[in-house]
């Protein structure tokens, strides 16, 4: 999608940190945003911050939890601006510490959250981009942490698990012109980490401690990317139609040696011919062809 104004995109958790970013890029490029939040407090700071920058976006309380209330979003959205051209599942929740650490409670939250909020957005939006059969674009913001989970227990499962549904649903979309991107990013400036401190009464007490407020206000003041940056580079892999949006270069290396540590742990042994020709669906998509792979992006190349 080289050509992004007057589309409308729609971004969840949109109301804060890197949907803000997101959000506030895609307004600059001259599309219809529209964002959506659980705090109102949140998404009257975002809209204040784009009228701040010259531009403006729609907005929705939602949780993204509630399928009925995705549902009923999705159909506002359509009835307030005409179509759908680009959603951003973005919502999600920062909770991270030993797996063992945590409750029922815990795991039952971030799943909710994390993969099925995912989940509903897929379901409610995606069929009005393919209904107007021109083409769009689906965002499902993951993680870094997805691809390296060494430290964040639960929540590398949760962003391991949209990394997964969105190359399956690339695959599954592209014959329609609809590319799907999953957006994989590092440390940036946002408010994820604070966010767990807004636990739904409804999920209990955590095996985990809030974050202190010594750690939030430290994180402060770390070289992290911006909010602004990472939505940048957003805006950048959908004009791209990048499979995997990735932010952060310090992360290659490690990742390199995860794979490499993978692929050291298949069998040192002949192919089984017979079985290799029963599964070939299974075991390669022209997706990962080399021919098909773009090259690394830079932030500010020109699309071509």
């Amino acid at each position: 999608m080289k050509d992004v104004e007057g589309k409308v995109a729609f971004v969840t958790g949109g109301s804060s940190g890197i949907g803000r970013g997101i959000a506030l890029t895609f307004a600059q490029a001259g599309m219809q945003v529209v964002i959506s939040g659980r705090r109102q407090e949140f998404i009257d700071e975002s809209l204040a911050e784009f009228a701040a920058a010259g531009v403006s976006a729609d907005s929705m309380t939602l949780d993204v939890t509630d399928a009925a209330a995705v549902d009923a979003a999705a159909a506002e959205t359509v009835r307030r601006h005409g179509r759908l051209d680009v959603l951003v599942n973005n919502a999600g929740i920062g909770l991270t510490g030993p797996v063992m650490g945590a409750t029922a409670r815990d795991w039952d939250w971030l799943i909710d959250v994390n993969i099925r909020g995912v989940g509903n957005g897929i379901r409610s939006f995606v069929p009005l981009i393919q209904a107007q059969g021109e083409g769009g674009h689906v965002v499902n913001t993951s993680s870094m942490a997805g691809l390296m989970p060494i430290v964040a227990g639960l929540y590398s499962m949760t962003k391991a698990a949209v990394i997964a549904l969105s190359e399956a649903l690339a695959i599954e979309l592209a014959p329609e012109g609809i590319g799907v991107s999953a957006y994989c990013p590092g440390p940036v400036h946002s408010n994820i980490a604070a966010g767990v401190s807004a636990r739904p009464e409804a999920y209990g007490e955590s095996g985990y401690a809030p974050p202190p407020a010594e750690f939030l206000e430290r994180a402060k003041h770390q070289p992290y990317m911006s909010y602004v940056e990472a939505g940048e580079r957003v805006l950048a892999g959908v004009r791209r139609n990048d499979l995997f949006i990735l932010t952060h270069p310090e992360f290659r290396e490690g990742v390199r040696d995860r794979f490499d540590t993978t692929l050291a742990a298949f069998p040192d042994e002949p192919l089984d011919a017979e079985r290799a020709a029963a599964i070939p669906f299974l075991t390669s998509h022209p997706v990962y062809a080399p021919e098909n792979r773009l090259p690394s992006p830079r932030l500010g190349d020109p699309v071509h």
